[in-house]
């Protein structure tokens, strides 16, 4: 028994077995934000989903996406109040009853309401494994454990894809979603080894939570509609409208709150405001990024899936690796000089990818996609430092989980752009093109109008992010009160 105790303790003050459980804890969860992209196809056909309902199932991906945003701002605070460890094994569970209900499900409605169940469990594992690694070392190594934990959850999403992709081939879909459950078991053993401590002096903010929860369902779903760009429908307008009001009816009310969710010295901090409106900034150039890097590779470029995957890949395999290198980075410069010098890679590296032709040599190719991979892995601690520095420690879990969503609703913008004002953008170039005398005639002008889109995307796309620099050059790590021990706050 005392030799158990003793290994109990060991792992508790070891900073490296923390941040290894963590590791693993949002590597776990972070492959279902892009497993799906390689099941899609199979749940299709599996579910009788016809390929004329394609937007329909888009639901699958913007279910979990809007899910996983909301959930961040409760879980977070609910971290801070009743213990980060307690919490973080409740998603899991919580991502297994979704994972579950995926894997048996028989129908088109039940698998977006269970994707939205298991994206909550898996959201909320995100702000609270930062804040148990913000907590679980000493300040001056804050920046490369966040680099280390945020890595792992990049490379989950990295891996998805390949992952399920493999599954698929070997046993079917669900089988994908079925591994979730005893993988997250043995993720709340490990975390059973960390002493939970609750604070009671900390009070949950449930109506702040309810209601901006409520605020980004409404802009999260405004920002994600194509109609956004094109002008057809006023709903999104109205939408966004109203998200924006909630935000600030809430932030009205929480004055009046004793232990606010959305707390004043959050939004009144110029550190937490201008780290969250690069990271904002940011979202919106890396998913167009993640889905325009692939698309032009199979269309007009006419890569096999395949080549365009590997293309891909030379993109985001360098994200958890600037990621390390960042937070490395921390210990010796301050939080502006590496975000400014990742904002500067992402828009280099997408400018450069800007001049693209259907015919593009391997250096041209790699060297900027590599870029500006590293460039959105370096950019990630600097950006959650600087975030976390504006809170106290019984604030982390909250802080954590708004600076996160602000990468989630920036990813929704984006991706409404690349969908509805690109494909306004084909037509509007396409719109004179007549049938040729020849299929080549008429290929060659929609080839032509296809490679000025995903030109004109990677040009926006880079300059947002050299627009990202402005906030940047605000961020700075504020005074923040530190616990007694390490791991006090776990």
């Amino acid at each position: 028994m005392r030799s158990i105790r003793r290994l109990l303790t060991s792992i508790e003050s070891s900073q490296t077995a923390i941040l290894g459980i963590l590791c693993l804890g949002v590597f776990s969860t972070a492959l279902d934000q892009t497993v799906v992209v390689a099941a899609l196809p199979s749940v299709m056909v599996d579910l009788e989903i016809p390929l004329t309902d394609l937007d329909m199932a888009s639901w699958i991906v913007t279910g979990y996406l809007v899910s996983y945003t909301v959930a961040m701002p409760l879980a977070g605070r609910l971290s801070d109040v009743y213990g980060r460890v307690r919490m973080f094994q409740a998603a899991l569970v919580l991502f297994s009853i979704g994972s579950a209900l995926v894997a048996v499900a028989p129908d088109f409605s039940w698998i977006v309401s269970a994707r939205v169940i298991q994206a909550f469990g898996g959201g909320a594992t995100v702000p609270i494994g930062l804040a148990m690694a913000v907590a679980a070392v000493s300040p001056e190594r804050r920046g490369m454990a966040i680099g280390i934990v945020a890595a792992s959850a990049e490379a989950g999403s990295v891996l998805g894809p390949l992952y399920g992709g493999a599954i698929i081939e070997w046993i079917g879909w669900r089988w994908i979603f079925w591994l979730d459950i005893p993988q997250s078991f043995i993720l709340i053993a490990l975390l059973a080894m960390l002493r939970n401590r609750a604070n009671p002096e900390a009070k949950m903010d449930y109506f702040g939570a309810l209601a901006l929860g409520g605020a980004l369902t409404v802009l999260t779903l405004a920002l994600s509609q194509r109609t956004i760009f094109s002008g057809e429908s006023i709903v999104p307008y109205l939408m966004a409208a109203a998200g924006v009001f909630l935000v600030v009816v809430l932030v009205m009310v929480e004055r009046h709150s004793i232990q606010p969710l959305l707390a004043s010295f959050l939004y009144t901090s110029r550190a937490f405001v201008s780290a969250n409106v690069a990271q904002f900034l940011v979202g919106v150039a890396l998913i167009i990024s993640l889905v325009a890097v692939p698309l032009m590779a199979g269309t007009v470029m006419e890569k096999s899936a395949l080549q365009s995957a590997l293309q891909l890949v030379r993109l985001t395999a360098a994200i958890p690796v600037g990621a390390v290198i960042g937070g490395y980075l921390l210990r010796w410069t301050g939080v502006r000089a590496v975000a400014i010098t990742g904002l500067a890679f992402i828009g280099v590296g997408l400018l450069f990818m800007s001049g693209w032709e259907t015919e593009v040599e391997e250096l041209r190719l790699t060297a900027p996609l590599a870029l500006t991979g590293l460039g959105f892995g370096l950019v990630i601690p600097p950006i959650g430092v600087s975030a976390l520095s504006a809170a106290p420690n019984h604030y982390w879990g909250a802080a954590a989980s708004l600076i996160t969503a602000s990468r989630m609703v920036g990813m929704a913008l984006g991706l409404a752009a690349l969908s509805a004002w690109g494909i306004e953008r084909f037509y509007s170039l396409t719109a004179h093109v007549g049938l040729g005398e020849t299929f080549e005639e008429t290929e060659a002008p929609l080839i032509e109008a296809g490679v000025t889109v995903f030109q004109n995307l990677f040009m926006i796309s880079g300059f947002l992010a050299l627009v990202a620099i402005l906030p940047a050059l605000l961020m700075r790590v504020e005074g923040a009160e530190e616990p007694e021990e390490t791991e006090a706050f776990l």
